[in-house]
Order: C-alpha cells, then sequence, then structure tokens
C-alpha cells in the first residue's frame, strides 16, 4: 500500500510539474527552430551558441516574435525568419534554452 501511495504521488508531481505553460526547451527548439538553427555549428541561420553570446534574453524573445522590426533595430538588411506565436511558457523556454549554450567569459 505503501509503495502505491509513493507512486502516485511521484506520478501527480511529474504530471503537474509539466503544466499548460511549462515547457522544455529543447522540445520548444526541435518543433520550431530546429530547420534553421542548431545549438553550436551555423546552420541556415545562427547557432544558439553565437546568439547566446550576443543577445539579452529580451532581445531573443523580441527576435523570435517580431523578427522583421528586430532585425531593422540590429541595423540586418535582411530577415529570413518567420515570426512565430508561441505561447509565454514556450517563449520563457527557448529563451532560456539558447542562452544556456552562452559559454563564460572569465
Amino acid at each position: 500500500m505503501k509503495t502505491i501511495i509513493i507512486f502516485i504521488s511521484i506520478s501527480t508531481l511529474l504530471f503537474a510539474s509539466k503544466t499548460k505553460d511549462s515547457f522544455d526547451g529543447k522540445e520548444v527548439f526541435e518543433k520550431y527552430c530546429w530547420g534553421c538553427h542548431h545549438q553550436s555549428a551555423e546552420a541556415f541561420g545562427p547557432s544558439f551558441k553565437k546568439i547566446a553570446s550576443k543577445r539579452s534574453k529580451d532581445e531573443i524573445k523580441a527576435m523570435i516574435v517580431d523578427p522583421k522590426s528586430v532585425s531593422k533595430l540590429f541595423g540586418y538588411k535582411r530577415n529570413a525568419m518567420p515570426p512565430f506565436k508561441l505561447k509565454n511558457g514556450e517563449l520563457e523556454a527557448i529563451s532560456d534554452y539558447i542562452l544556456s549554450f552562452k559559454e563564460d567569459k572569465e
């Protein structure tokens, strides 16, 4: 009986930790970004490593939501990235995931 209660408790915690507003950054990457970006290698778009070294979390989020306008603000003449309408949790998760590739400069 004790084993069943522990199993139910753990299952409930695992399920509750993945609420509708809780997303895994790697899963968001695989769903939306993988076609053009890679974590540490250049692809059609810049690598997450390169993005993380140059941009803040707010800049990353803005670029995902409105790449055309943000590209102009950054001084780029062209933009190939489409806008994405992500849920707030997805946007937070992918931004944090991208920034996880920032190399510490000490």
